[in-house]
């Protein structure tokens, strides 16, 4: 029996968790404060632990932190959705929670039943995952940090000196309708499509990749991330300050450029389309034909509509279930190229895993090592 550690402060949020977590074939023991809950931690040996943010003593950071030096142990934090909260539960990821639950009525919710398959689901899928310490990254934009020259034995690939993104859109190449219609090529052409799909533990994951792009990087990416609502927009302005590239969420139609990262927008799952001869990023309503969102095999499929599977990249990252695991299957089948997260590095390694087995992945890569692959291929197109 999997042993779950709850820490809160509310007496009423222990008792609501505890029933749902026990009810769910959970071992459940509780902590009322943050110190108490690292000495539980050491005593006791959760497998996994739930970690309010809004404590007194120690918040809910502080204590994630001191959690991940004495034991670390899958972690996932259960806060209330404010802006505050969101920023907060945004840093917890990056030291190494491996995912989140709000709560639907506040830092003292009476509707926590509302979320009790989340809850419970969250943390079965915890409970298999592999912990991961902080990045260490520099949060300071303007100290980016260097390329990872231990994630290869290869040459770093080299791109022109030039940014990208203040050069001006590639000269228009115009086909017969007929034509474009049966090559799926749009009439203004971007290079290329990095096309990531990542669900539990993306977001630290994708501090090790999307950082080590440099700023003359000549594809657009675009990521599906399973998140929900209101997380997607500061999740895309946090990833942002750690980038070279410019990052944000795909709220709108938005012409894809050189250089781009898009965020799918949490609610919605991101497609591409052609707007006027050029190639765009929307979001469009959940697809019912999909249970994970913002979806990747929505994103991918989408994607292989509108480009050659030769102009597309597929990297599908740490995460339960086998969204992306289908349609970047077909991608490479088609011609495309593909990467899955090594079972080294995944926090959950249920998405890469799916891809591997079906045969779908050109290549196998920790996260450590995923942007210089991309880059070598393509460089070498």
């Amino acid at each position: 029996m999997k042993r779950v550690l709850i820490v809160d402060d509310s007496a009423l949020m222990r008792r609501l968790m505890t029933e749902m977590l026990s009810e769910a074939g959970f071992e459940v023991a509780a902590a009322r404060t943050g110190v108490e809950g690292v000495n539980r931690l050491t005593e006791w040996h959760p497998d996994v632990v739930t970690l309010d943010i809004n404590m007194p003593e120690m918040d809910g950071l502080t204590a994630l932190s001191l959690l991940m030096q004495a034991r670390p142990t899958p972690v996932v934090m259960v806060s209330s959705l404010t802006e505050q909260g969101t920023q907060a539960t945004l840093e917890a990821l990056a030291l190494g929670a491996v995912d989140f639950v709000h709560k639907p009525g506040g830092t003292i919710s009476l509707s926590m039943d509302q979320v009790r398959e989340e809850l419970v689901g969250k943390v079965r899928a915890a409970a298999q995952a592999q912990p991961r310490r902080p990045s260490g990254l520099n949060r300071d934009r303007s100290q980016r940090p260097a390329l990872s020259s231990s994630a290869s034995s290869s040459p770093r690939p080299e791109f022109p000196a030039r940014s990208l993104r203040q050069a001006a859109p590639a000269p228009a190449r115009f086909f017969p309708a007929a034509q474009a219609q049966a090559s799926g090529v749009a009439t203004e052409e971007l290079p290329g499509l990095v096309l990531i799909g990542v669900s539990t533990g993306g977001p630290r994951t994708l501090e090790d990749i999307l950082p080590q792009l440099p700023e003359n990087f000549p594809w657009a990416v675009l990521v599906a991330q399973h998140m929900p609502p209101h997380f997607t927009e500061s999740f895309a302005q946090r990833m942002n300050g750690l980038c070279r590239l410019t990052v944000r969420e795909c709220s709108a139609p938005t012409p894809l450029t050189p250089g781009m990262v898009l965020i799918a927008k949490g609610g919605c799952d991101m497609i591409v389309t052609e707007q006027l001869g050029r190639l765009v990023a929307q979001p469009r309503p959940e697809s019912p034909a999909h249970p994970w969102h913002p979806s990747v095999d929505v994103l991918v499929e989408s994607a292989m509509r509108r480009l050659p599977a030769q102009r597309l990249i597929g990297v599908l990252l740490t995460g339960m279930g086998d969204d992306g695991a289908a349609s970047m299957s077909r991608l490479r089948q088609s011609g495309g190229r593909t990467v899955a997260e090594s079972s080294d590095s995944a926090v959950v390694f249920g998405m890469p895993a799916e891809l591997i087995r079906l045969g779908g992945a050109s290549v196998v890569r920790p996260s450590s090592g995923i942007a210089q692959q991309i880059q070598h291929w393509i460089s070498a197109s």
